[in-house]
C-alpha cells in the first residue's frame, strides 16, 4: 500500500510539473510605454501553495506589464473571458488570493480567465502613475485578449474585466476610459477596442477624497460605458462609501448596473473564507454567476 500510494504521490507531481504554471505574455513584447530603458529585475515572492507553483504569491515591483493565461476545458469552455485586476493599494499586487485563486474560479465555471500585472504607481520609488501607465496597462490587456479571442477559444463580444481593492480602482478607469482603438495603428494591437463588455469590481478602493460628496465623479461615466456588478460591505465603511456613489454616477447614466452591500466582512476576503464564522457576503460570486446568466455572458 505504501508503495502504491508512493508511486500515485510521483504520478500527481509529475503531472503537476509537467502541466507547469499558467503562461504569462508582455503586454508588449518590446517594452512597455513608460517603462522604456529599464531592466531592472522585478521583485515577487513565491506562492507557497503548490497548486501554483513557479507563480508569484505577489510583486512588489513590477516593470513589465502582462497576463497570465487560465483557460478553462475545451469542453466546458463557456465563451466568455475576465482579465482580473488584484489589489494591493497600488504597492504590491496580492497575485495569489486576488489572482490566481479568482482564476481558478473563473475557469470553474467555463470562463477564460487573464491575470493582470500591472505596474505599481505607489510603490517605493515608483515613477508610474494610476491614471497614465496603469490605466493603459488595462486598457491594453483589454485589446490583446480581444485580438487574440480565437487563439484562446473566446467570444470577443463577452471579455469581462474583474477587480478586487486598488484592482476595482483599475475596473472603474476601464469602465469609463476605453476607446475603439486606431484603426490605422503600426502595432495591430491598438487596432482593437479597450471597451470591456462587462465589469465588476469587488471592495474596490478608489483615490482620495472619493468619499468627499463634493467633489467631482470619481470617472466620467459615459453613456457606452458597460454593465458593471459591484460588492462591497458596510462594515469595510472607507470603501462602501465611493462604491455606491460610483454606483449611483452609473445608474444616473443608464448603465446596467447591480450592487450588493453586505453589512458584515471585513476589506479583502476574496473567495478565502471570513472568520470566525462564515458570512453572507461569500455568498457573492454565487451572485456574480447569477448576473453573468441573467446577462446571457456565461451561457
Amino acid at each position: 500500500m505504501t508503495r502504491r500510494l508512493f508511486s500515485l504521490g510521483l504520478l500527481l507531481s509529475a503531472a503537476a510539473i509537467a502541466a507547469g504554471p499558467a503562461q504569462e505574455i508582455k503586454l508588449w513584447p518590446n517594452g512597455a510605454p513608460g517603462s522604456e530603458g529599464i531592466t531592472a529585475e522585478e521583485v515577487s515572492r513565491p506562492s507557497t501553495n503548490p497548486k501554483y507553483q513557479g507563480l508569484a504569491a505577489n510583486y512588489t515591483v513590477t516593470h513589465y506589464p502582462g497576463i497570465y493565461v487560465f483557460l478553462p476545458p475545451r469542453e466546458k469552455a463557456t465563451g466568455a473571458a475576465m482579465i482580473v485586476a488584484p489589489g494591493g493599494g497600488h504597492t504590491q499586487l496580492v497575485i495569489d488570493k486576488e489572482g490566481w485563486e479568482i482564476a481558478d474560479w473563473l475557469n470553474s465555471n467555463g470562463i477564460a480567465a487573464f491575470v493582470l500585472k500591472y505596474r505599481l504607481a505607489r510603490a517605493p520609488g515608483s515613477k508610474y502613475t494610476v491614471d497614465k501607465e496603469v490605466y493603459a496597462d488595462a486598457a491594453r490587456s483589454v485589446r490583446l485578449v480581444r485580438s487574440r479571442a480565437p487563439e484562446w477559444n473566446v467570444d470577443p463580444a463577452r471579455i469581462g474585466f474583474i477587480g478586487f481593492s486598488a484592482g476595482g480602482e483599475v475596473v472603474g478607469m476601464i469602465e469609463t476610459r476605453f476607446d475603439a482603438g486606431k484603426p490605422d495603428a503600426a502595432d495591430p494591437v491598438e487596432r482593437v477596442s479597450s471597451r470591456p463588455d462587462f465589469t465588476a469590481s469587488i471592495y474596490p478602493s478608489y483615490r482620495p477624497g472619493a468619499r468627499n460628496p463634493d467633489a467631482p465623479p470619481l470617472f466620467p461615466v459615459p453613456n457606452d460605458a458597460p454593465p458593471a456588478f459591484l460588492v462591497c460591505t458596510t462594515e469595510d465603511r472607507s470603501h462602501v462609501e465611493p462604491t455606491v456613489k460610483f454606483y449611483l454616477e452609473l445608474e444616473s447614466h443608464h448603465i446596467p448596473a447591480e450592487m450588493h452591500i453586505y453589512e458584515a466582512g471585513p476589506h479583502g476576503y476574496a473567495l478565502r473564507p471570513t472568520s470566525p464564522k462564515p458570512l453572507p457576503v461569500m455568498n457573492w460570486p454565487e451572485r456574480l454567476k447569477d448576473w453573468l446568466a441573467y446577462r446571457n455572458i456565461s451561457r
